[in-house]
């Protein structure tokens, strides 16, 4: 009779240690009474259910789809006529865009690749906002420059480009960069190479004005991305997304009845 106190303590501790113990053998037992298609039909539901819930999260993850080529660069340089032609291969006249225009866009290869021209505004006032609201679907950004007048602007061109390609987005997905030298109708235009070479030391000086400008900042201002390699003279073979400069001419070289010379730049197109 000494041993019983012990034996109901054993059971009890049992009990305490497996409380779903009799649930589980109960479950067990109607588990075994049912039909195995039924069974094997509720392995399916439930694998069914955690595969679509592990898609979602993927898919809900993921960055924004890249689908979009901008158009971007200082006013008048032929962005707007450039959108034009890529689309309908006609003369259209323009006047300064203060809003974006978009529109589908099929690329000139076999695949019929379809991608969205977004003509983002040039004026300095407007460019920000525009950027921040199309960057991040950006495949590729082409960056229209006035090869005309380009000795003039040379500053303001590179001011806009080091913004654009310090930009924390632009330097994570790395879309692809075309700059565009347009206006090659004109006399006095300047070659892609001459354009490429001197908007390399442009931004190379900006880079190290820039550089001394923030760290002259109480810290409170968060830095941008760093352009190209320390220690090295910028070149735009540094940066993480593919870059190319080409020669083009929304207005053709034979007037505005005639085709565009923009053959170097749907071709580029067609790549992506």
């Amino acid at each position: 009779m000494a041993t019983e106190p012990g034996i109901n303590m054993e059971a009890k501790i049992d009990a305490r240690e497996n409380p779903f113990e009799p649930y589980l053998d109960a479950l067990k037992k109607v588990l075994e009474d049912q039909d195995p298609i039924f069974m094997i039909g509720i392995v399916v539901s439930l694998a069914v259910v955690v595969i679509t819930v592990v898609l979602l999260k993927y898919l809900l993850s993921r960055k924004t789809v890249q689908s979009a080529v901008l158009l971007v660069g200082l006013c008048d340089s032929g962005k707007t006529l450039l959108f034009s032609r890529l689309l309908s291969g006609k003369f259209k006249k323009t006047q300064t865009s203060t809003t974006d225009s978009s529109a589908p866009y099929k690329a000139k290869n076999e695949r019929g690749s379809s991608w969205i021209l977004i003509d983002l505004p040039g004026h300095d006032s407007l460019r920000p906002q525009y950027v921040e609201k199309f960057k991040s679907a950006a495949r590729a950004m082409v960056f229209v420059v006035d090869s005309a007048i380009f000795q003039k602007e040379v500053r303001d061109v590179a001011e806009f480009l080091y913004f654009l390609l310090t930009d924390s987005v632009v330097s994570r997905n790395a879309p692809s960069l075309i700059v565009a030298c347009n206006k090659q109708d004109i006399t006095m235009a300047k070659s892609a190479k001459l354009i490429r070479q001197q908007l390399e030391k442009e931004m190379n000086t900006l880079r190290v004005t820039r550089s001394a400008a923030l760290s002259a900042q109480d810290g409170s201002a968060v830095a941008s991305v760093h352009l190209g390699k320390k220690g090295k003279d910028f070149e735009f073979s540094q940066l993480p997304m593919k870059v190319e400069f080409l020669e083009c001419s929304a207005r053709g070289s034979k007037g505005e009845d005639a085709e565009a010379d923009i053959a170097s730049l749907e071709k580029s197109l067609a790549l992506l």
